[in-house]
């Protein structure tokens, strides 16, 4: 019968008309629409949907409209979501090594950064996709510091003040109990209520995330000291990426790593102007003794052990990390 003859072009129009589907790749962030980090998204996702001919698309949910980051990955896992912009602890629970950038007072400066960066990352990125996620490079958040409505230059400032702690940031939380503090987890769609309502008393955020977020509005004072560097994640499910055909894969990579790229070295000349329109604005910034950053120091290295024998920390990531940073501070010819 003719319609034997007819099949092979039946499967070849099935299947040619399946891989030709458009894919919809839905993102959350707590990023607000109209900030730069949404104009940069979504500007690559119009590149990718004109260079794939609407074979993929993105469609961004900003200013924390489906909840947390724990709530985001929960949605990614039963396919609500393929994907969200998170902070480098908003992905701890999935791997372990994502958010030991961050721990507090780590880094004592940029050309550290920089140095641990350069061997680190592409480490990062590779035992995230053993994850299940596919990544495009990290974006620089900067370096969190402590924001209060009372100058805080001294470790004995901070008694019996209640400090955010990022949810599910076991790294921080240790460290603010090693100095004897007391943190408060919320997520951080959470914090500018916690500041209105007296449930938190400092906060720690680079100057970018304060005026986005909006904490600037009930914070008086920062403590001029790099306490924590931060780092944004752009994470999408490999399920969903799977999906796409090879040179769209491709395609999608180049394009969202080149939009990455640019945001990351656009961020330190974020952090310093949104720093300008802080002081602009009437918060002062409070410089911390040399002595009071050695002490601070000296009590965050001593809890590195506990930190490092903690089942949720990569233990052979942050040994390669801590030996990279002290590669740095042995060339260095200023000395540590």
């Amino acid at each position: 019968m003719i319609w034997w003859r007819l099949l092979p072009l039946l499967v070849c129009f099935v299947v040619g008309s399946y891989a030709a589907q458009a894919v919809e790749i839905k993102v959350a962030t707590i990023a607000p629409d109209g900030s730069g980090w949404m104009r940069e998204m979504r500007a690559g996702a119009e590149l990718i949907k004109e260079q794939t001919e609407e074979r993929v698309t993105f469609k961004f949910y900003p200013g924390g409209v489906m909840g947390n980051d724990s709530q985001v990955l929960r949605k990614i896992r039963v396919g609500q979501l393929q994907g969200g912009a998170f902070a480098g602890g908003g992905l701890a629970e999935r791997y372990a090594a994502i958010n030991l950038y961050s721990i507090p007072l780590l880094f004592r400066s940029f050309d550290e950064l920089d140095y641990v960066r350069d061997r680190m990352d592409s480490k990062l990125a590779e035992g995230l996709e053993r994850t299940g996620f596919v990544t495009f490079g990290f974006v620089e958040g900067g370096f969190a510091r402590m924001m209060a409505n009372e100058p805080i230059s001294k470790i004995e400032d901070m008694q019996r003040r209640k400090v955010w702690v990022p949810d599910g940031d076991q790294v921080s939380f240790l460290s603010m109990e090693a100095l004897g503090l007391s943190p408060v987890v919320l997520p951080p769609t959470d914090v500018l209520t916690g500041l209105q309502t007296g449930l938190l008393d400092v906060v720690a955020a680079s100057p970018v995330v304060a005026l986005i977020l909006q904490w600037h509005t009930k914070i008086k004072f920062v403590t001029d000291l790099p306490v924590a560097y931060s780092m944004g994640i752009l994470a999408l499910d490999s399920r969903a990426f799977k999906r796409l055909s090879e040179s769209d894969q491709q395609i999608t990579r180049t394009i969202m790593e080149g939009v990455n790229q640019r945001l990351d070295e656009q961020a330190r000349v974020d952090n310093q102007r949104a720093r300008e329109v802080m002081e602009e604005l009437g918060i002062s910034f409070i410089p911390v003794d040399p002595v009071d950053v050695s002490n601070w120091h000296s009590v965050i290295s001593k809890i590195y052990p506990r930190i490092s024998s903690r089942d949720e920390i990569d233990e052979e990531f942050f040994d390669e990390l801590l030996m990279v940073l002290q590669e740095y501070r042995d060339s260095s010819a200023f000395g540590y």
